[in-house]
């Protein structure tokens, strides 16, 4: 049994894999198209909302430095994601990795982790969506009946409880989001992509719009104290709060994994998966420090927690009130790409999964027109929108960064691991001094999950255990790598 646990999936068959076309996935996206849907993913709720909360309840104007402590954690993961990628160009993710190193328990323990970061995720960002849908209808004269845009109950930070909503009954906009999101990832993976293109060029044209704009308008009293003193209460402000603040903020970075889901949809993936994610990670890092020096600049940060930092930003100086109908519009532009990017990693996740016989087939068929896995992108869409539109989220969206963290250690794990064991392998892209990139990598994502509250890591404990229940009944069962060793 214990065998059957830990075996690795053969390192050559992955590479067979890789090289193989039997997938039935269409090959259409070029390097650009991988840079934009890890952009897709990264810039949304991080830059629109938690700029606000972590420069008002962390870090003050620090928040550049709470940004740069989250994405040299990133980066470590980002660079052995990108050797990994390069090695074995596979769908996946960092279940994919942790198969071929540490064994097969291990890899269905990741990807179940993995599903808390996609789907989670795209459930969480869709009610932030639904908020910013309502807000920009109501300053059109539209306004719609709370019923309908909110669910019947949510979670209370403050109690650590679940509450009901008086008048709530479902989250229309954000079923409605998903619903659109869905059919559109169905149609095909390039036109997924020219739409997630269209998207990314109108956030980041609004970002750099608010930047520019924004630059003249300074204030850099503002700025004093750049790092405020410690309130006493452990990680507001001080040097202990920019780390808080980083772990807060780490959220905002998830997503560049994502590109790897497109492995077996990638033009040339050795070539073009890297630069699709470190490409992506660097061009947001750039984004959130300039955007994080501007807003605390041209606002005083006690005054940014709020929703829409940015909204308050410009409606802040009456020179840019211009732009507060198009930081909405970029808000929600941006929010729907992070749906589209997270919503088409989880059904690729689960294609592997069942490729590998721990998931039902159903999850392995491919649209005979479309050239998508059409059947698991309903199943997830459906999953989606009854999250978003009827269940709490709360503690739902702190899973999603913990889940993430722990996918990252995986990953630079398995560069350590892969190293030894295939010392000769190709590898079109190498992390650069290893082994001490990895090791920080890890050593980075375990830190920050300490300062993650204790209510997430009990709600993963339950979700593991469902995971671990759903491998040893079905997954173990039918395993086809055990299947070869029961021969």
């Amino acid at each position: 049994m214990t065998n059957q646990l830990f075996k690795v999936k053969p390192f050559d068959q992955l590479i067979a894999e890789s090289q193989s076309n039997s997938s039935g996935l269409k090959r259409a996206l070029t390097a650009t198209n991988l840079v934009t849907l890890g952009i897709g993913a990264i810039i949304g709720a991080g830059i629109f909302v938690l700029t606000g909360e972590v420069s008002a309840n962390y870090a003050g104007p620090a928040i550049i430095l709470s940004f740069i402590v989250a994405a040299l954690a990133c980066a470590a993961a980002g660079l052995c994601y990108a050797e990994l990628t390069s090695m074995i160009p596979i769908s996946g993710s960092a279940y994919t990795y942790a198969y071929a190193t540490i064994g097969e328990f291990f890899a269905w323990i990741i990807g179940w982790v993995l599903i808390v970061e996609y789907l989670f995720a795209a459930s969480t960002v869709s009610v932030g969506w639904s908020g910013y849908i309502v807000s920009l209808l109501g300053n059109m004269g539209i306004h719609l009946p709370t019923s309908l845009t909110t669910a019947p109950i949510v979670y209370n930070d403050l109690t650590n409880g679940f509450e009901m909503v008086k008048g709530g009954i479902i989250n229309v906009p954000a079923i409605f989001i998903i619903f659109l999101v869905t059919v559109l990832l169905i149609t095909g993976v390039k036109e997924s992509a020219r739409f997630n293109n269209i998207i990314v060029a109108i956030k980041l044209t609004v970002i750099i719009a608010f930047i520019l704009a924004g630059v003249f308008f300074i204030n850099s009293a503002n700025w004093q104290p750049f790092i405020p003193e410690n309130t006493g209460t452990f990680g507001h402000f001080g040097i202990s709060g920019i780390f808080r603040g980083a772990a807060v903020i780490f959220f905002a970075y998830i997503g560049f994994d994502a590109v790897s889901t497109a492995a077996l949809e990638s033009k040339n993936p050795q070539r073009d998966l890297p630069i699709g994610i470190l490409g992506s990670l660097l061009i947001c890092t750039v984004l959130y420090i300039l955007v994080g020096l501007v807003l605390t600049g041209i606002v005083p940060y006690t005054q940014l927690g709020v929703p829409d930092p940015i909204a308050v930003g410009v409606d802040a100086v009456p020179q840019l009130k211009w732009l507060s109908p198009l930081i909405k519009i970029g808000a929600v532009a941006g929010l729907s790409s992070v749906i589209l990017v997270m919503l088409m990693g989880q059904p690729r996740i689960f294609f592997t999964m069942a490729k590998d016989g721990l998931l039902p087939p159903v999850f392995t068929k491919v649209h005979p027109r479309f050239k998508t896995p059409a059947t698991s992108t309903i199943i997830v869409g459906v999953l989606a929108m009854c999250l978003a539109g009827f269940f709490p989220i709360g503690v739902l969206s702190k899973l999603v960064s913990l889940g993430t963290l722990l996918a990252f250690a995986s990953v630079c794990l398995a560069i350590l691991i892969l190293r030894k064991k295939q010392p000769d392998a190709k590898r079109p892209f190498k992390t650069p001094f290893s082994p001490y990139v990895p090791i920080f990598g890890i050593l980075c994502s375990i830190g920050v999950t300490l300062f993650l509250n204790l209510y997430a890591w009990i709600a993963m404990g339950a979700w593991l255990t469902i995971g671990l229940a759903v491998y040893f009944l079905y997954g173990k069962q039918h395993s086809k790598l055990n299947l070869e060793v029961a021969k």
